[in-house]
């Protein structure tokens, strides 16, 4: 039996071969170094958080997160709905916290998700980021204590991004210098950023899509301050601040004349490259800008 069992919720972007395929393929690498069971919940959909967008209202947006939360409490009932994705967990929290507090939303939520035999009702599974299960499950001297292949001589900033920062954050943690993700780098041996003060910065989110010339300034300033404090790569906790602070190098690079080539990773890449997984089971192959450091410490 393993030692910590969660309901699971991958969200779109985690699919195969979708944007942050490489999260989850990581994702379970490390779990499984943990001994950490997912129970993937069935039939899942997304979290609706593209339809505020979009002006689709709060009832529809929120029924969708909601008929996940009442799968997860059917199917996995007694078991906390873990989210790897920081738009999923915040519209699974955002629509927990709007059904509790407004009877209207609870009322309208349920009429919907009435017609395929769905009701939210009782306690609701607790919503978590993955990153909190490993921090107030797991802790961060029990995540060193399994470390195989230490990331010694390795530099990272430690990159939270703002959705994972706000509204809910981490609990115990600063808003303005948030550090688990600095303890959790050091956790695996290696050297955090010291005042990386782009930790917090929004990476533009969707605006990259609909504005890109702000989206990779706002790009520009995260990798710059990386480099400026003398980091090897990024990690992050969210996939879509990973996507577009990796994936818009060339094109910032091609605007403002720099020279950009920082790799930019996951935690739970980290984690499964410092507990002896392979490149392939930490997902490196997922990589747009090679992770040279993490693929030699596979080999050594």
């Amino acid at each position: 039996m393993a030692k910590k069992e969660y309901s699971f919720y991958p969200g779109c972007s985690s699919q195969k071969k979708a944007s942050a395929d490489n999260y989850l393929r990581s994702t379970y690498s490390m779990c499984d170094a943990l001994d950490i069971k997912l129970n993937e919940i069935d039939d899942w959909n997304c979290c609706g958080a593209s339809i505020g967008y979009a002006g689709g209202g709060e009832v529809p947006r929120i029924a969708l997160s909601a008929r996940n939360v009442a799968l997860s409490a059917q199917q996995n009932p007694d078991q906390d709905l873990v989210a790897t994705c920081a738009a999923c967990w915040l519209s699974t929290r955002e629509a927990q916290e709007r059904i509790e507090e407004n009877d209207k939303v609870r009322e309208g939520v349920n009429a919907a998700l009435d017609e395929i035999g769905l009701k939210i009702e009782g306690e609701q599974p607790k919503a978590r980021h993955m990153v909190e299960a490993l921090i107030e499950d797991i802790g961060f001297d029990e995540l060193a204590s399994g470390v195989q292949k230490p990331l010694e001589g390795i530099k990272i900033a430690g990159y939270v991004g703002c959705q994972t920062n706000r509204p809910f954050g981490i609990a115990g943690e600063s808003f303005e210098n948030p550090k688990y993700l600095d303890h959790m780098i050091e956790s695996m041996g290696a050297q955090a950023v010291d005042r990386y003060d782009k930790k917090v910065a929004c990476c533009s989110g969707a605006l990259m899509f609909s504005e890109p010339e702000k989206g990779h300034a706002l790009v520009k300033d995260i990798i710059e301050a990386a480099y400026d404090g003398g980091a090897d790569m990024i990690v992050t906790p969210c996939p879509l601040c990973q996507m577009n602070v990796e994936s818009y190098q060339k094109e910032i690079n091609k605007t403002f004349k720099t020279k950009f080539e920082m790799p930019v990773v996951y935690y739970s890449q980290l984690i499964s490259v410092a507990y002896g997984k392979s490149a392939k089971e930490s997902a490196l192959d997922g990589q747009i800008i090679p992770v040279k450091q993490l693929e030699d410490v596979t080999n050594k």
